[in-house]
């Protein structure tokens, strides 16, 4: 298989991922209301979103402190522990405790919760990281779905993509953010190989890394030295000579959270689409495409070989997608943005 096929075939298991995480996302939303799991008291509260992207701030500068200072077991350790409880909440909500009751939950919420732990710390091989992070992913996007309304949603996107298109394009901290992540093996970063024989556990972190996790090349062994060394001599190497494709949880998550609080806060008016087990207005489903268009471009871009910020496109195509589908379904600009 050419190279180029095997990268688009990644490209596309990208693609398969971040709907795995919005359909969970979807259809978590309601067991999580049920579970009384919503997280503001007042979900409508723009305040909310300033909140999050204030705590967000910090939780970058103190990650930014422990990889500076070697403590990279503790970011490890915080981040699988987060994975173990968000597989725990996840399965509390959608079995009920008196199925094989354990501690006031189902077994099977404490068997997932151990699962993701153990899975992480014993062998986070790529196809662990990933199925951690889709639950992790899904779980996440739920619960800030139903406790952030729409207009918090939208403030907290916009804000995330200047945020994001700063710290890469300016700051460039992001990118040193994602390369410490990546030495963690967590699911921070999601991974999708180029090639069957690729085991993450044997490859070195990424030269360059994009912000949440894309890259544009894989780090230099003998061999790949050798292509540099050349290229510095007028040959480029071809961007898609690479074993994987790597790209951030949080670009999965942040623009599904519009998504799960359009489906959630959607008025009664708005249309919705026929999806066994899952509630799926119009204006969800035009946020879902809007962000796959994003998805798409940006792909297309870090394939050419370079780093770039995800959120200021997948965010910006869930804004435009979900604006698209509230006009359509008879909303106005107004009652789209939840004034």
């Amino acid at each position: 298989m050419q190279q180029r096929t095997r990268a688009a075939v990644a490209a596309l298991a990208i693609g398969v991922i971040f709907l795995l995480v919005q359909l969970g996302a979807l259809a978590l939303v309601e067991p999580f209301k049920d579970a009384g799991l919503q997280a503001t008291e007042n979900p409508q509260n723009a305040g909310n979103s300033v909140l999050y992207v204030a705590a967000l701030l910090v939780m970058t500068g103190f990650m930014l402190l422990a990889f500076k200072y070697d403590l990279d077991v503790v970011i490890r350790g915080f981040i699988v522990l987060t994975g173990g409880y968000i597989g725990f909440i996840v399965l509390s909500a959608i079995v009920p405790s008196t199925v094989v009751p354990v501690a006031g939950a189902s077994a099977l919420a404490w068997a997932a919760a151990a699962a993701i732990v153990v899975g992480l710390v014993v062998h986070p091989e790529w196809y662990v990281i990933d199925a951690a992070g889709i639950v992790m992913g899904a779980g996440a996007a739920g619960l800030f779905g139903i406790s952030f309304g729409v207009l918090p949603a939208l403030v907290l996107l916009s804000v995330l993509a200047v945020y994001d298109a700063i710290s890469v394009y300016g700051t460039e901290h992001m990118l040193t953010l994602a390369e410490g992540v990546m030495d963690l093996r967590v699911p921070v970063v999601l991974v999708v190989p180029l090639t069957l024989s690729y085991s993450f556990l044997d490859a070195g972190t990424p030269a360059s890394v994009a912000e949440d996790g894309e890259t544009d090349g894989e780090e230099p062994d003998e061999s790949t030295e050798a292509e540099s060394n050349e290229a510095d001599a007028g040959d480029d190497p071809d961007p898609l000579d690479r074993e994987a494709l790597f790209i951030g949880l949080g670009d999965a998550v942040i623009p599904t959270v519009l998504i799960a609080s359009a489906a959630f806060f959607a008025p009664e008016s708005v249309p919705s689409l026929d999806v066994p087990g899952i509630a799926l207005p119009l204006t969800a489903a035009a946020s879902m495409v809007g962000t796959f268009l994003g998805l798409a471009i940006l792909l297309r871009m870090v394939l050419k070989g370079r780093a770039h910020a995800g959120l200021p496109l997948l965010n910006g195509g869930a804004i435009g997608g979900y604006l698209v589908g509230a006009l359509a379904s008879g909303l106005t600009l107004m009652q789209a943005v939840g004034l």
